[in-house]
């Protein structure tokens, strides 16, 4: 499988997944999203270099921050600020 082949596997799959959540509807699934889009790193420490635990972590944050937006623009919500 091509590296262009399994982005655009993925791709689909946020929008289904997206579409999913944005016809749920879910109190709970929008919390969950809301709690897991986002590094929460605590006291940072400014010479710390990232590791590739924290470059996973990241990456799934930011999937999750995808999935969220594209449901909430299915939705017709606004862009949040």
């Amino acid at each position: 499988m091509t590296p262009d082949i399994l982005e655009a596997r993925l791709i689909a799959q946020r929008k289904l997944l997206a579409r999913i959540v944005a016809a749920l509807q879910d109190p709970a699934i929008d919390g969950y999203l809301a709690e897991r889009n986002h590094l929460d790193l605590g006291a940072e420490d400014p010479g710390a270099v990232p590791d590739e635990a924290l470059a996973f972590a990241g990456a799934v944050a930011d999937e999750l921050r995808e999935i969220e937006t594209l449901a909430d623009r299915l939705r017709g919500k606004p862009p949040a600020p």
